[in-house]
C-alpha cells in the first residue's frame, strides 16, 4: 500500500515538491556564507564597484594577511579553543554526574531535586543578581566566569536522564553483582553505552561556548582574555578594524579595506566549529532521539 502511495502521481508530486523546497532552504541558508568568502577575498575596487557578489574577479588574500599579522586573533583564538574544551568538558561532567542518580528510582530525594530542576528552567535569576554573584565569588575577568554559570542546562539533563532510564536494569544488576559500586557501573556500564547522548550534548555545550560572547562582553575585562567572538563583536560592530599589527606587514602592503577584514574575520570565527561538526553528526539524530522518548 504504501509503495502504490510512493508511485502514485500524487505521492511524485509531493515529493518534487519536498525536493524543491529543500533545495531552495539549503540554498538560502549557504549563500550568506557563500557571500562572506567571497567578500572576505575581495578587494576595495571590487567592494565598491559591486554590492552584491559570491566569487570575486580578482582574489585578495590581504585580509587574512592582515588579521594574522599580529598575535591578537592568534590570542583570540587559542582563549575560545580553551573556554570550548575545558567548558564542555565541565558540562558533560556535571550533567552526567548529575542525571546519572536521578535516572535511579532508589535515589532519596530524586523528586525535590527534579522539581527544582524544572523550577530553574521556568525561571531564573536575572542578569544582574548572576553578576553580583560572579563577582561575589570573586570570578571576574577568570575564565570560570564563562564556564560555571551555565555548567548544567536543565534541558539538557532532563534528556540524558532520561536516556539514562532507559537502559535495561539488568546491565546494572549483572555488574553489581561482579562487584561494581556506584561509579564502577557509571563509568564501565552506564558511560560506554551513552556514546551517542555523550557526542550529541558534546556538540551542543560546544557550539554554545564557541558562539557565547555575551558572557565574555560582562564579565571579562581585560581584552587579553577575549574570546574571538567578543573580538569578532568588536570589529564587525564597532568598526574597530586595528586587529592586524601594520608595522610587520611589506612596506608596500596597503591594508585592505574594512569590509574585507569584517568577513575575514568572520570566516576565520566560523571555520572550527565547522571542521568539528562532521566528526559527531553520526551520533547527533541518534542521541537525541534516545533521550527523548520516554518522560
Amino acid at each position: 500500500m504504501n509503495s502504490r502511495l510512493y508511485n502514485s502521481p500524487a505521492g511524485k508530486v509531493f515529493d518534487i515538491f519536498n525536493y524543491v523546497m529543500l533545495g531552495i532552504l539549503g540554498i538560502l541558508t549557504v549563500l550568506p556564507f557563500l557571500y562572506i568568502i567571497g567578500n572576505s577575498f575581495a578587494t576595495e575596487a571590487e567592494i565598491t564597484e559591486r554590492s552584491f557578489f559570491l566569487i570575486p574577479k580578482v582574489f585578495s588574500f590581504s585580509a587574512y594577511e592582515y588579521i594574522f599579522s599580529s598575535s591578537t586573533i592568534f590570542r583570540s583564538i587559542g582563549v575560545s579553543i580553551f573556554v570550548t574544551v575545558a567548558g564542555t568538558l565541565v558540562n558533560l561532567f556535571f550533567t552526567l554526574t548529575m542525571a546519572y542518580p536521578l535516572s535511579r528510582s532508589d535515589f532519596w530525594g530524586r523528586n525535590v531535586m527534579m522539581n527544582m530542576v524544572i523550577f530553574s528552567m521556568l525561571f531564573g535569576g536575572g542578569m544582574i543578581p548572576t553578576y553580583l554573584v560572579i563577582r561575589g565569588l570573586g570570578l571576574l575577568d577568570s575564565y570560570w566566569a564563562l564556564m560555571l554559570p551555565g555548567a548544567i542546562s536543565a534541558f539538557n539533563l532532563i534528556v540524558v536522564k532520561n536516556f539514562f532510564q532507559q537502559m535495561p536494569p539488568g546491565l546494572e544488576e549483572a555488574a553489581r553483582i561482579d562487584g561494581c559500586s556506584d561509579l564502577g557501573v557509571l563509568w564501565r556500564i552506564v558511560l560506554p553505552l551513552s556514546k551517542p547522548v555523550i557526542a550529541t550534548f558534546a556538540l551542543f555545550y560546544a557550539v554554545g561556548h564557541w558562539n557565547n560572547f555575551f558572557s565574555a562582553l560582562l564579565y571579562i575585562s581585560d581584552s587579553d582574555k577575549w574570546p574571538l567572538q567578543v573580538m569578532l563583536r568588536q570589529i564587525v560592530l564597532l568598526s574597530q578594524a586595528s586587529v592586524g599589527d601594520m608595522a610587520n606587514m611589506d612596506p608596500n602592503f596597503v591594508q585592505p579595506p574594512e569590509q574585507s577584514i569584517k568577513m575575514a574575520v568572520i570566516v576565520v570565527g566560523t571555520i572550527p566549529i565547522l571542521l568539528v561538526y562532521p566528526f559527531l553528526q553520526k551520533h547527533f539524530a541518534k542521541g537525541v532521539m534516545l533521550g527523548s522518548i520516554k518522560g
